[in-house]
């Protein structure tokens, strides 16, 4: 297996740079370039490539089993000058490393039993959060909360199919009376957490993907202006002249922690323009698909043929009328997007940890095998604990079938 080196973090200048060395010869091509300290301590060490000095640097090595890839590591924590990190990863490069791809580092962690499947997405969910919301989601699963909960179900599936196997191929055997109880009793737990994670799956993947707002109304009701008084800066053009606006403009927002994409769009009116009408045409679409839709008007009328349950008709150019918001003053603002905050913290608030929905698909699979298992014949019914166990493997990314007959072997002294 190779050894792999890249810069840990951002590209550029800075204070400090991270370039991280990982794999079996680490330690080897780490102590060419400086002189390693005891696992797990930084010591300040000159950096050489033969004879010439690449950096003073702190240095830090561990061992196999003790890193992030389970691997010997060493990191370089060098001056964060672009010249340097490359005339150091020209150093490693000599000495036999390779230059590592997208996610290697995280994939040798994962291959290395380091992380499960649900870690892995849930780290790569941390990496791309925007909000405090989608961090604390991520959190969660990039340090194994779900994948906890699926490795306690797949435990309890072990031992299910374990006694069911052992009541089939030992019927002779002293098996506890209990057993059959047993089994019930494990699957129709299982099953109720099964369902208890997916019931929030829905909220938890709209944290992730965050909420789109449509502001929408006819030409001339300060849409524009109201999203550049979102933005804080001048996004959108704004004249008197009606159907300015042709194209959705996007505005990004991180609304109280949840992440908001306000979508500012075309005056809807019957217009004779081609351009204009096309961007009517998709001004509907938007807003027929985003998740929210603030109708905008000086009178507060809404456009019915878009109105939704939980929609927002607010009344604009409240300088001029005295009700509602105002762009140009600012007034009423804060109160319509604490209001928006608040509808669509209503929408999440059930929010599990089931954030993807391959992760969904899998739990839905384990409780599809385990409904209505426990009226089967009990060669059937096993077929549908091993059935569930699977989807739960492919789920942590493991799979490892032999556990049933160890899990036998251990519990009842079975060939003793």
């Amino acid at each position: 297996m190779d050894t792999i080196f890249a810069e840990a973090t951002p590209p550029g200048r800075g204070g400090v740079s991270i370039v991280r060395l990982s794999g079996p010869e680490a330690w080897r091509i780490g102590s060419d370039v400086a002189d390693l300290g005891p696992a797990r301590q930084a010591v300040l060490r000159s950096l050489r490539d033969g004879d010439e000095v690449i950096d003073r640097a702190l240095v830090l090595a561990f061992e196999a089993g003790d890193s992030f890839t389970g691997e010997p590591v060493v990191e370089f924590h060098v001056h964060g000058a672009p010249v340097v990190v490359r005339r150091l990863e020209r150093a490693l490069a000599a000495r036999g490393a390779v230059q590592a791809g997208p996610g290697e580092f995280t994939r040798r962690a994962f291959r290395n039993g380091r992380m499960d499947l649900t870690e892995v997405q849930g780290l790569s969910d941390l990496l791309q959060a925007e909000t405090e919301a989608q961090r604390q989601l991520s959190m969660r699963n990039a340090t194994g909360e779900l994948g906890r909960l699926a490795a306690g179900w797949r435990r309890d599936l072990v031992r299910a199919g374990a006694l069911i196997m052992a009541s089939l191929d030992f019927p002779d055997e002293d098996v506890p009376e209990a057993v059959p109880a047993e089994v019930f009793g494990l699957l129709d737990a299982v099953r109720g957490g099964l369902l208890a994670a997916l019931a929030g799956h829905e909220a938890a993947a709209q944290v992730r993907r965050g909420f789109t707002v449509a502001i929408l109304g006819p030409p001339n009701a300060g849409k524009s202006s109201l999203i550049n008084r979102i933005a804080g800066r001048e996004v959108a053009l704004v004249t008197d002249i009606a159907g300015t606006t042709r194209d959705a403009l996007e505005v990004f927002v991180d609304l109280g922690g949840l992440p908001v994409t306000f979508v500012d769009t075309a005056g809807l009116r019957e217009a004779s323009d081609p351009v204009e009408r096309k961007g009517v045409v998709r001004a509907e679409e938007r807003a027929a698909a985003a998740d929210l839709r603030l109708h905008l008007a000086e009178d507060g009328a809404v456009q019915q043929a878009l109105w939704r349950e939980g929609d927002l008709a607010v009344r604009t150019k409240a300088d001029m009328h005295g009700a509602g918001v105002s762009s140009l003053t600012g007034a009423g603002i804060d109160a319509l997007l604490a209001q928006v905050r608040a509808v669509l913290a209503e929408r999440v608030a059930g929010a599990g940890i089931v954030a993807h929905e391959a992760q969904a698909d899998r739990l839905r699979t384990a409780a599809v095998e385990l409904g209505g298992a426990c009226a089967l014949p009990p060669e059937l019914l096993a077929e549908r604990v091993r059935g569930a166990g699977r989807a739960l493997e492919a789920l942590l990314g493991r799979v490892d079938m032999e556990e049933y007959l160890d899990l036998i072997f251990s519990s009842f002294c079975i060939g003793k």
